[in-house]
């Protein structure tokens, strides 16, 4: 095993209309999905899907949601050793409503019992220190996410931190742990403590989230792409021109393209490059779950050939 995601789990159901309905009001569906999903669980495919042997850490419920999603994950080669089920609970459930603009609304069915607890933690403790990377999905209890970083850190473990944590006062000891850092527009300027507005501006945010302890910050620059900033260099990688269906899951397969980019080896520059072809890869299609091919990337790359600047 290569990499451990830790996050949610759920069941996602993806569906397609022309225009939300007014109150008492109803509209046909065009198109339908119902995957796996949840961010964890998401990016933990998508890293499968470019090659990488991951394991997955979350809670699902004790029902028959929870039956299929987990072969589902089996089936996609992500290891669920790690996975807990919660007695009693209900397996979370995100509904995706995408109209024909291309905007998204979100319902969400997430009860306290599927967020990862520190018990939880305890079996995966060997793995999150063995394994080569761990990425850590900060919607998950900030405590929760710094045991799992400071677990991590016992061994030779690059600790990745996708989001913003939810608890302001943890931040410092959870950059500190940190050796990447990516998050979306909204998460950095959460990060920032103040608005961003162009790669310029957020090329100066990753550069103070950078003295914070991270060695590579990646944050979305809206529009303008993504930057990175690492000691020494910093880039800006443009988003691909591509036809936009659905932009759920696209920062969670961004983030297996960086992941399986720095695990092979990669410079910053060509792993952004590798995560900004698996979102656009994403984009295209209707729901949060991943559907990544080598020939696929590789295309969506020779298309994005050249198209990065430094600042």
């Amino acid at each position: 095993m290569d990499v451990i995601a830790l996050g949610q789990i759920a069941r996602d159901l993806a569906v397609l209309v022309d225009a939300l309905p007014g109150p008492h009001g109803t509209t046909p569906v065009r198109e339908r999905r119902e995957m796996l999903g949840g961010k964890g669980a998401n990016q933990a495919v998508a890293m499968a899907q470019l090659g990488l042997r991951p394991g997955m850490v979350g809670v699902v419920g004790d029902d028959a949601v929870a039956d299929r999603l987990l072969e589902q994950l089996a089936c996609d080669g992500v290891a669920g050793t790690w996975v807990t089920r919660r007695p009693g609970a209900a397996t979370g459930l995100v509904v995706d409503v995408v109209d024909c603009g291309r905007s998204w609304r979100y319902l969400e069915d997430l009860p306290p019992e599927v967020l990862l607890g520190e018990a939880d933690l305890t079996a995966a403790a060997d793995a999150l220190a063995d394994v080569q990377t761990v990425v850590i999905q900060l919607q998950q209890p900030a405590p929760v996410a710094l045991t799992a970083a400071r677990m991590a850190r016992r061994g030779a473990t690059t600790v990745v931190l996708d989001g913003a944590p939810q608890d302001p006062r943890l931040r410092p000891a959870l950059l500190a742990e940190a050796d990447v850092l990516r998050a979306d527009h909204r998460e950095a300027e959460l990060l920032a403590g103040r608005p961003l507005r162009g790669a310029d501006d957020t090329v100066r945010a990753a550069r103070e989230l950078l003295e914070c302890g991270p060695g590579l910050v990646v944050l979305d620059a809206g529009q303008e792409g993504n930057v990175l900033v690492w000691d020494g260099g910093e880039v800006v990688v443009p988003l691909a021109d591509v036809v936009v269906v659905d932009t759920t899951g696209g920062g969670d397969a961004f983030v297996a393209g960086l992941v399986a980019g720095l695990a092979c080896g990669a410079g910053p520059e060509q792993a952004g490059r590798l995560a900004t072809a698996a979102a656009a890869s994403t984009v295209r299609r209707l729901g949060g779950r991943p559907h990544l091919t080598p020939v696929g990337v590789v295309e969506q790359l020779a298309r994005m050939q050249g198209r990065a600047w430094h600042t």
